[in-house]
């Protein structure tokens, strides 16, 4: 399957922790263009470790290739560097822990440069729903109901004399 060239992002960059925070920036910016908002701050937070790893363990000199793609379904996002050593996933809960928790799958391998580890998440495209203006809520007045108002009272009965039961009490308002 072939995926668009906008939905498609590979940039080639040595490693270092004020690149960390632009890249983080520039993914975001990329999910934003592809409508895909929700995903934001869980793969900014991933891509973030992939990066941070690599620093911590190839060494800033070492470049990386970082790669988004989105096939309308799944999102995928690698980290390609020249590292020998492959990643562990620590019982500690950094690293891949909290990839694998970020993510709905993720893997290593090795390569003939070093390694690759990727993860992806499930990242249908929106449905795209046409707003339409509502109008507004009713405000408090609105629910207040107005005291009621008898506009036909009964008449009048006069009270019999002759017999011993009282009138009945006119009905109050």
């Amino acid at each position: 399957m072939t995926v668009p060239l906008d939905r498609h992002y590979l940039v080639e960059l040595q490693v270092s922790t004020e690149r960390v925070s632009q890249l983080r920036r520039i993914v975001a910016a990329h999910l934003r263009h592809w409508s895909l908002e929700l995903h934001i701050r869980p793969v900014c937070r991933a891509v973030e470790e992939l990066l941070t790893n690599v620093q911590r363990h190839v060494g800033d000199d070492n470049t990386c290739v970082l790669e988004i793609r989105w096939s309308g379904r799944h999102l995928t996002v690698s980290v390609a560097d020249n590292g020998a050593e492959m990643p562990r996933l620590l019982h500690e809960g950094g690293g891949l822990s909290r990839v694998m928790a970020l993510s709905d799958s993720w893997g290593t391998c090795r390569t003939t440069e070093g390694k690759v580890v990727w993860f992806t998440r499930y990242a249908q495209e929106p449905q795209h729903i046409e707003r339409v203006p509502l109008p507004p809520l009713p405000g408090v007045r609105e629910f207040r109901r107005p005291p009621a108002v008898v506009t036909d009272f009964p008449a009048a009965t006069p009270a019999r004399t002759d017999d011993h039961t009282p009138a009945p009490a006119p009905a109050l308002v």
